[in-house]
C-alpha cells in the first residue's frame, strides 16, 4: 500500500437493510472492507453509515421563474449535499448543469433533460412547450441530452375545462415512449390527476411523479407493469395553498386539488401495499426549497410505509433503481454518517454527523 491518507469509518455500516459491517476504509476515494497495509495518515469517523441519500425528484438549476445562474444552482446542490443527498435524479431542468460533473464536492446528478409540456399547459419558462406532432422529436432530443431519463408533463390545468386534464393523446405518448426506449432512456411524467394515468402506463411509461391521482382501480395496472412512483409528499403538502389561489377563477380545479391532497397518504400506502415501487423525491427547485430529503422520508412513514422501507427508498433501493452503487467494495465513497440508527427512527436523517463525498469529508 502506498503512502497515502485513508479515511476509516467505524461503528455500524449499513451496507444493506439487513447487512451490517463494523467498519470500512476509504482509499483513493473508493470503499474497501480490507484494512490498508500502510497509510501515512488515518482519519476516523464514527457512527451509523448509510449510502449517500437519493433525491429522485429534484431540480438543480431551476428557480421560480425558470433557469437560474450557476452560482444559484451551486447553492442548491450544496444545500442538498448538506442534507446528505449525494445522488440526484434531476427530473427536468432548463439549465445546463453538466459543469457539476467536474466538481468532486457536489452531488452526482442523473439528468432527465428539460421538461416536455403541451403549449401553454405548464409553468412558464420551465419546459419545452410543444404540440403532439412534435413529441417524438423532442423526446428524442432530450433522451440524447439526458442521462437515461426523459421527463414529460402528463397533465396540467386545461383553462377551457377549468380542471386538470391529460396533456397528450394516447398515440403520441405511445410513439414517444417507444422511441425513448429504443434510445435506451426511461420515461417519467408529472401527473397530478387520475385521467392521464392509464394511457401513460399502457403506453409503457417507467415512472410517475407525484401520482396523486392513483386510484384503487389503477393500482393493479401499475403493479403488473412495474411502474414506479415518486410521491413528493413534501410538495403535495402545498396543494391547499395552491387551491386557495384558484378558488375564484378555477373552482373545479381547486376542489380537485383539495381532494387529491386529502387522500394523499391513502394513495401512497395503497401503492406500497400493492407492491408498486415507491421512491423518495422532494420536487426541490422551482418554488420548493432544497434539502428536504429527511422530511420526505418522514412523510412516507406518516403515510404508512414501514420505516425500513422508507429508508430504502432513499438509499439502497433507490440507488439500485437508478443503477448506481451503494457501499459495495470498490464503489465511490459517497456516504452519510449519523449519531444513531436511522432504521430505528428516520428523523435521524435530518441531522447528519458527517457527509463523505468521493472519499472526502465535505460536511
Amino acid at each position: 500500500m502506498s503512502d497515502q491518507a485513508v479515511l476509516h469509518v467505524k461503528g455500524r455500516v449499513l451496507v444493506g437493510p439487513d447487512e451490517i459491517r463494523d467498519e470500512l476504509w476509504i482509499v483513493d476515494g473508493r470503499i474497501s472492507y480490507d484494512r490498508p497495509g500502510y497509510a501515512r495518515d488515518i482519519t476516523t469517523v464514527e457512527g451509523w453509515a448509510l449510502p449517500g441519500l437519493v433525491d429522485a425528484h429534484c431540480h438543480v438549476g431551476l428557480g421560480p421563474h425558470g433557469p437560474v445562474d450557476a452560482a444559484t444552482a451551486e447553492k442548491q446542490a450544496r444545500t442538498d449535499r448538506e442534507a446528505g443527498t449525494l445522488l440526484i435524479r434531476d427530473a427536468g431542468s432548463p439549465s445546463d448543469t453538466r459543469w457539476v460533473d467536474d466538481r468532486d464536492d457536489l452531488p452526482k446528478i442523473i439528468r432527465a433533460g428539460r421538461h416536455i409540456a403541451r403549449t401553454r399547459r405548464y409553468i412558464r419558462n420551465f419546459a419545452h412547450e410543444i404540440e403532439p406532432a412534435d413529441l417524438v422529436a423532442y423526446v428524442t432530443q432530450e433522451a440524447r441530452r439526458g442521462d437515461g431519463w426523459v421527463k414529460l408533463v402528463g397533465d396540467w390545468i386545461d383553462r377551457d375545462l377549468g380542471d386538470l386534464a391529460p396533456s397528450w393523446p394516447r398515440d403520441a405518448v405511445e410513439a414517444a415512449i417507444a422511441e425513448a426506449h429504443r434510445l435506451g432512456a426511461r420515461v417519467t411524467a408529472h401527473c397530478f390527476a387520475e385521467s392521464s394515468l392509464q394511457d401513460l402506463v399502457e403506453a409503457g411509461i417507467d415512472c410517475i411523479e407525484h401520482a396523486t391521482g392513483l386510484t384503487e382501480d389503477l393500482i393493479p395496472l401499475f403493479a403488473s407493469r412495474g411502474v414506479a412512483i415518486v410521491p413528493t409528499l413534501v410538495n403535495i403538502a402545498t396543494f391547499p395553498q395552491l387551491a386557495a389561489g384558484g378558488d375564484t377563477k378555477f373552482p373545479r380545479w381547486s376542489a380537485h386539488m383539495r381532494r387529491l391532497h386529502e387522500r394523499r397518504y391513502d394513495t401512497v400506502r395503497g401503492a406500497y401495499d400493492a407492491g408498486i415501487p415507491v421512491y423518495v423525491g422532494t420536487d426541490a427547485g422551482g418554488s420548493l426549497a432544497h434539502g428536504l430529503v429527511a422530511g420526505e422520508v418522514a412523510e412516507l412513514v406518516t403515510a404508512g410505509i414501514p420505516p425500513l422501507d422508507a429508508l430504502a427508498a432513499t438509499s439502497w433501493a433507490a440507488r439500485a433503481w437508478l443503477g448506481r452503487p451503494g457501499l459495495e467494495e470498490g464503489a465511490p465513497a459517497d456516504l452519510v454518517v449519523y449519531e444513531s440508527d436511522p432504521r430505528a427512527d428516520v428523523r435521524v436523517l435530518a441531522s447528519p454527523r458527517r457527509v463523505v463525498l468521493n472519499g472526502q469529508v465535505v460536511e
